[in-house]
């Protein structure tokens, strides 16, 4: 999710809500383009209004794995990758370099931690913890929760103080 956090918060908390009352209503779960639908319909009502949001609304229902980007003005993408925010070309890039079809979970969940990585590395308006939730039809399992400050050191190791690199002997 990117935008103001207190837009992000209460939006996705609203959403959370109409689904639950969903299904009280209907005895079933909404579906993941209904989820989305829901949001993009309430975000649109207040287009105009000030609000800073996007966000991604993924799941997996009757219809199989399904992701949605929806943001402040109403908009609606379905798709099957997508990144938001003020860093999102430099996770884009990381993404695009990276995703093949055949990802293992593991896999994926690596290229998710360092396209995340860079965006927030690279954009000083990007936040500082990395989360990453694999979703299945059991459900969803957070793989991961990591401060960007620890990931530096794991994708830009230091050289120890007084070791020569080639560039130094050239």
């Amino acid at each position: 999710m990117a935008g103001g956090a207190a837009d992000c918060q209460f939006w996705q908390r609203n959403l959370g809500i109409q689904c639950r009352l969903h299904e009280l209503e209907n005895g079933k779960r909404i579906s993941v383009s209904g989820a989305s639908k829901l949001l993009s319909n309430t975000l649109y009502g207040y287009r105009g209004q000030g609000l800073s949001m996007g966000t991604m609304v993924a799941g997996w229902d009757l219809n199989g794995p399904g992701l949605y980007y929806v943001d402040s003005d109403g908009t609606r993408l379905k798709g099957k990758r997508f990144s938001v925010g003020s860093g999102s070309l430099f996770a884009y890039g990381v993404l695009d370099q990276g995703y093949k079809w055949d990802l293992s979970v593991e896999e994926a969940c690596e290229l998710g931690r360092r396209a995340i990585y860079h965006a927030t590395f690279r954009d000083a308006f990007s936040g500082g913890t990395i989360s990453v939730y694999h979703v299945s039809e059991k459900g969803w399992t957070k793989m991961s929760g990591t401060d960007v400050g620890e990931l530096h050191y794991e994708y830009y190791p230091a050289e120890p103080v007084g070791e020569k690199t080639d560039a130094m002997e050239t």
